[in-house]
């Protein structure tokens, strides 16, 4: 019986010497269920208008793009790289379409500023009772706000920060350090890990765990809502308030080195 990796090993081996449509449409078939995998992460919350099938053929743009780009030679999975690019051709194309209607994506905006104000002011993350106040709303409307707008948190934390080169997108999956990087790259890299972290830790201990349940463990919504005792509507909103408390702080660590 032959050795599963080997068998890879001998794709990318092929692929990286020929270049030919046969050996790159083979490593299309081996990477496949990723697309799958991806597409289904990012299918939470959308509305049920956007099917799975179509964000999947989405992600096959993305997947053909990291097969084209991807260098062995650099020592990093080719899963993860894949996974980030997947995610990207998916968002870029959902945005394309404008699925978010303007009105949710202004509450989005607004709440972000209100947890950086608070965060600001009380040097922890807001409580949904401070959050409520500072917008002039109730606990029960704050949560029907983040059940409305957890599609925008889709992109989680993988949401594009910025436009790279020749156009194109940049996510955090794509800030992993390349050996390769001058120490300027590695430095901002590190700096930006660090402001995840520390914000991470100032989180209430519920939207911690449903971060590190999710991100690190990839647990399910549902699967999160069993181990929490709730249901997954709720830890949709719970996890679409932290992703939008990361986000504020990534968009205030920008403006500070703009």
């Amino acid at each position: 019986m032959s050795d599963p990796s080997s068998d890879v090993d001998d794709l990318w081996a092929d692929f990286t010497t020929t270049r030919s449509q046969a050996a790159r449409d083979r490593l299309i078939v081996q990477y496949s269920p990723l697309v799958k995998y991806v597409a289904g992460r990012v299918g939470v919350g959308l509305p049920r208008n956007v099917e799975q099938t179509e964000l999947a053929s989405f992600g096959v743009f993305g997947l053909i793009d990291a097969i084209e780009k991807f260098d062995p030679e650099r020592g990093f999975k080719f899963e993860t790289y894949a996974i980030a690019r997947i995610k990207g051709a998916i968002l870029d194309e959902l945005r394309s379409i404008d699925w978010v209607p303007r009105s949710v994506r202004s509450k989005a905006r607004k709440l972000e500023q209100a947890m950086g104000k608070l965060e600001t002011e009380n040097l922890r993350a807001a409580t949904d009772a401070e959050l409520a106040e500072e917008m002039g709303i109730t606990e029960k409307q704050l949560r029907k706000m983040l059940t409305q707008i957890s599609s925008v948190g889709v992109a989680a934390l993988d949401e594009m920060l910025s436009g790279g080169d020749q156009g194109e997108s940049v996510t955090l999956g794509d800030m992993v350090a390349d050996q390769r990087d001058g120490p300027t790259e590695v430095f901002e890299v590190e700096e930006m890990r660090q402001i995840l972290a520390d914000s991470i830790n100032r989180m209430p201990e519920r939207e911690k765990i449903v971060l590190t349940l999710y991100y690190y463990e990839g647990l399910t919504l549902a699967e999160i809502g069993r181990v929490l005792g709730v249901t997954e509507s709720r830890v949709c909103q719970i996890h679409t308030k932290a992703v939008l408390h990361l986000r504020s702080k990534l968009t205030a660590a920008e403006r500070e080195v703009a």
